[in-house]
This record gives C-alpha cells, sequence and structure tokens, in this order.
C-alpha cells in the first residue's frame, strides 16, 4: 500500500542564518527513514511517466521501489546502469521540470522526491560500497574526448564500459568542467565530484589536464598522428556574455564565468589562496538564472550585501524555485524589472587615488512587461522616467555563455551555428567524420542532465561505428 502522504518529505538544511557564512553544502540530505518513507510515495505506475521525462531514462519507479524495501545498493546499481553520475544529478539536475513534472502524485499533491531520493542512494553507495570497478577487457579501439564536464564524463565512462581505450582531455588543471569550476561547493561538494572522475580512472580511462585542444594540439592530430579513431568534443560553452554599456571594462566588473571559476576551482574564499577575488561590500549580479543565483550566494559569503539585478518580473526568473528561496533565505535582495544601463566609475580628482576606474554604482531603469518575444517570455519595455543608481563597488554579469570559437577555428571543415554553437545531428554527429559533439558546446548553456544525455547518445554512435570495423 503507497504512502498517500501528499507532501514531500522535507529536505533538511543548514540555517539560512549559519550558511550564509560558509561554503559547506546547504542540502544535508535524507536519512534512512525519511528516504524509505519518501520511496514508499510512489505508486509504481503502469506507464512510468516519470521514466520519459529523464533525459538519460533511468527506471526510477525500479530504483525507488527498492529504496523502499531498504535495499539501498540495489537502488544504485539500477540508477548506474544509465546514469554516469548520479550523486551529481541528485543535487543540481532541475527534476521539478524533467522527472518530478511527470509525477503522477503531482497532479493533486507534491510529486515524489526523485532527485533527493537519487542524491540519498548515491550518498549511500559512495560511503558504504567496497568493490572497486575492474576495467573490461580492451576492445583494440581508441577516442579522444575534448572536455571533462558532464558530457565528456558520460562518453567516456560509458565507453570505457565497452573496452575503449579513452583519454579526456582537459583544459583546466583539475578534471570536472562546470561541475568543478562553475557550481559552488555549498551546492555541490568538489570531493563529490571528484569521486566520479575517480570512478571513471577506475575502469581505465586516462585524464590529460592542461591540455588546451586548438591550442596545444588540434583534432587533426588527435586523429592523425596519436591514432585515435573518434573524438568526441563536449568542451561546453565557456565564453561569456556582456551587455556592451559604459563602464564594464572597470575595475571591480567580472564575468560570472571568471568570478565562479575564482571561487569554486582555485578558493579565492579561502586565506593565502594562489588567485585573488575583491572582497566587496556591495555587489549587483545582473541575470536571474542558476548561475546568477550561485555568484550572488558566493559573494553574499564573502561578506557583502547583494542584488540581483533582472530586467523580467519575479514569475519569469529562469533560475530553480528552489534555488530563488535559498537566495531569498540568505539575504540577497531582488531588484526584478530593474535593467542595467551603464557602470558608474569612481573618478577622484587626485589621479593617484587607487580607486581611480573602479566600480562606483550602477545606473539602471525600471522595466515594465509588454507583450511575448520569440521565447514567449513576455517583452521588457523601459518606464520612461524611471531611472536610478545604485551604490556598489562589484558587478557580475551572468547573462549566460557561449562556446569558445577556438576548437572550431582550428578544425577544417567543422560546421558550427552562427552564435557558435557545433552542428551536430541527433547522433552527435558533426560535419566531420567520426567527430562527434554534445552538451553546451552543441546548446548553447543547458542542464547538466541534458548534457550527459548527449555524451551518452554519441557513445552509443561511436560503439555503432567503430564495432563495425
Amino acid at each position: 500500500m503507497a504512502n498517500m502522504r501528499p507532501d514531500k518529505n522535507p529536505m533538511p538544511h543548514q540555517d539560512p542564518q549559519v550558511r550564509a557564512c560558509n561554503f559547506n553544502e546547504v542540502a544535508l540530505g535524507y536519512t534512512k527513514e525519511q528516504a524509505i518513507d519518501e520511496a514508499q510515495r510512489c505508486l509504481n505506475c503502469k506507464h512510468r511517466p516519470c521514466v520519459s521525462g529523464c533525459p538519460v531514462q533511468i527506471n526510477i519507479p525500479e530504483f525507488i521501489a527498492k529504496v523502499a524495501e531498504g535495499d539501498f545498493e540495489g537502488a544504485y546499481q539500477i540508477i548506474a546502469k544509465d546514469s554516469a553520475l548520479p550523486a551529481v544529478c541528485g543535487r543540481v539536475c532541475p527534476q521539478e521540470s524533467q522527472c518530478e513534472a511527470k509525477c503522477v502524485r503531482g497532479i493533486k499533491a507534491e510529486p515524489v522526491g526523485i532527485g533527493r531520493l537519487e542524491r540519498f542512494v548515491a550518498d549511500w553507495h559512495n560511503a558504504n560500497a567496497t568493490e572497486k570497478a575492474v576495467p573490461p577487457a580492451p576492445n583494440g579501439h581508441k577516442v579522444a574526448v575534448i572536455g571533462s564536464g558532464p558530457a565528456g564524463l558520460t562518453c567516456a565512462g560509458d565507453l570505457a564500459r565497452k573496452g575503449y581505450e579513452v583519454t579526456i582531455f582537459e583544459a583546466l588543471h583539475l578534471a570536472g568542467g562546470v561541475l568543478v569550476y562553475g557550481i559552488p561547493e555549498f551546492r555541490l561538494p568538489k570531493s563529490i565530484v571528484q569521486k566520479e572522475v575517480d570512478g571513471l580512472k577506475a575502469l581505465g580511462v586516462k585524464v590529460e589536464t592542461n591540455m588546451v585542444i586548438g591550442r596545444a594540439i588540434t583534432i587533426d592530430e588527435l586523429k592523425e598522428e596519436f591514432g585515435f579513431e573518434a573524438v568526441f568534443i563536449g568542451s561546453g560553452a565557456g565564453l561569456p556574455k556582456f551587455m556592451n554599456i559604459p563602464g564594464e571594462n572597470l575595475k571591480g566588473v567580472y564575468s560570472a564565468n571568471e568570478f565562479l571559476t575564482r571561487i569554486n576551482l582555485m578558493k579565492a574564499y579561502q586565506e593565502g589562496a594562489d588567485t585573488p577575488i575583491q572582497h566587496s561590500t556591495k555587489v549587483a549580479v545582473v541575470g536571474g538564472g542558476n548561475v546568477a543565483m550561485d555568484a550572488a550566494r558566493c559573494a553574499k559569503r564573502l561578506g557583502a550585501e547583494v542584488y540581483i539585478v533582472y530586467r523580467r518580473s519575479e514569475a519569469e526568473l529562469p533560475a530553480r524555485a528552489e534555488e530563488v528561496e535559498h537566495a531569498k533565505e540568505e539575504g540577497i535582495i531582488f531588484k526584478t524589472l530593474t535593467n542595467p544601463t551603464e557602470i558608474l566609475g569612481y573618478h577622484p580628482d587626485d589621479p593617484r587615488d587607487p580607486r581611480n576606474g573602479s566600480v562606483a554604482g550602477i545606473r539602471c531603469v525600471e522595466m515594465e512587461l509588454g507583450e511575448p518575444d520569440a521565447s514567449g517570455r513576455r517583452r521588457p519595455i523601459v518606464k520612461q522616467g524611471s531611472e536610478f543608481d545604485i551604490e556598489l563597488d562589484c558587478v557580475i554579469m551572468a547573462l549566460g555563455t557561449s562556446p569558445n570559437p577556438l576548437i572550431k577555428s582550428t578544425t577544417e571543415g567543422l560546421e558550427t551555428e552562427k552564435w557558435g554553437g557545433i552542428i551536430a545531428d541527433e547522433n552527435g554527429l558533426t560535419s566531420r567524420e567520426n567527430v562527434y559533439a554534445g552538451g553546451d558546446a552543441v546548446t548553447g548553456a543547458a542542464t547538466v542532465i541534458l548534457a550527459m544525455g548527449a555524451g551518452k547518445t554519441a557513445a552509443k554512435a561511436i560503439d555503432e561505428t567503430l564495432s563495425k570495423k
């Protein structure tokens, strides 16, 4: 008999006043009792609608049934058949718009906490499993994977399990891609990402860091000189966008990518860190997505008063509702229906003053919503005579990203969209023979699980092609 309680088991959290001053994980995870109780809310529907909402097609009812029985390792093994990163996905996937959005329990009440259960199962496995991965027998084929983010890790893992000799080439000094440089420690502890990378290494995957493909070595050289029969491009979308308004070159203006990379990958918040970060008193983060929330919450933890400046209303915020709620609890101030027009600089009379050329504030206008635009959202329109200034010493631009053009510019015949995304078919195949691509490098900035799905699709296509040789 299913547990028909209408609401989910709440996720235990750090107190907002405490967590706003540290980088420890905010969500604390279910206990065994909470996990079993939540799993018993599942109706085990015959048609499994939740599975259709999962980009990697995890058998959700089956793994939840195992949790309900208390067989946590059995649940993990079911998830692991389809997902290479369950501890990651349980934390950062937008389940509310994917698997949980399809849950039948969600029609009249709250859906089953699928993401929370996935996290619990993965954490239980990581804490209790002792069996080590055994590399499969090699099949004699070599594949190169460019980028160690979720798309690259998934593609590499799926191929390694089939006996391929896989080498991941990562531009930064640590593997993990956006999982290590983009998502803060308080949302995704880096020890979890490292454990996933170590698991791939145990399967025989080689990881070469500090390797900028297109600069250190080209895709053509990987194929012709190093004998890689196929290449998967999972290099992400790391090129930041700006507004091109006056003042964006002032000291104290960051892209969210730079700010988060310094914080997350290089630990700039720690005393004595190798990379500096400005410890500001007042910060504006321009944008309304998850990256904007991450940047704002990091700035708050560095001691600043923080504003989210977003040109549409709160209802149109693209960030996950949970991230918006957490940001509000931590004291982030939301200035919605507000758009910057200029970043103001500090220009004292004395040119020797060290503050000269630094951010002094941001000039904004109020907005109102008009008719829907091409995205389906109501177009923001400037409210005449509404200009005002906010005094600040730091501005972080979180306006989205696009793929770095380096690979395109050094790979002859690789077709891309006008905005920079690599053109690939439904199997991830590009215009170059045996060169595949997926994730943000193809779609532009999207979710971790969608990137994983693309890596999985490409791995299957690569295997189908190379196994015929």
